[in-house]
């Protein structure tokens, strides 16, 4: 259950990263305004959000990253982490796109399920 457990944690943090690049690098791109839906106004007027948005992001998969490298030990830090990207992705559902919850939240909360359940 571990493995599996740490497994779903290491995707969600490169859900992270990839996160991270589409909102600092690569949101006034073509595949930037796409994943999020925005016109080439629109993504130009919010870059400058985006960017700190992603920084956020990296924060996150930082965290999780952390948590992995940490073993057994880490286990504290990866339920911290995956509660922060659940409280996100809820908060995004609720008040930005309702997608987020099945990108963010859902995963999430299956990842402290199953680290929680491995214990």
């Amino acid at each position: 259950m571990t493995l599996i457990a740490n497994a779903v944690v290491a995707l969600i943090a490169v859900l992270h990263v990839y996160i991270l690049v589409l909102e600092m690098f690569l949101w006034t791109k073509p595949a930037g305004r796409r994943a999020f839906g925005m016109s080439a106004e629109q993504a130009q007027a919010t870059a400058v959000l985006a960017a700190n948005q992603g920084l956020y992001n990296g924060f996150l998969a930082a965290g999780l990253f952390w948590g992995l490298s940490l073993g057994e030990a880490g286990l504290s830090v990866k339920v911290f982490f995956l509660a922060c990207v659940l409280v996100a992705g809820l908060y995004g559902a609720a008040t930005a796109s309702r997608k987020i919850l099945f990108i963010q939240a859902v995963p999430a909360a299956l990842g402290l399920v199953l680290l929680l359940a491995g214990r």
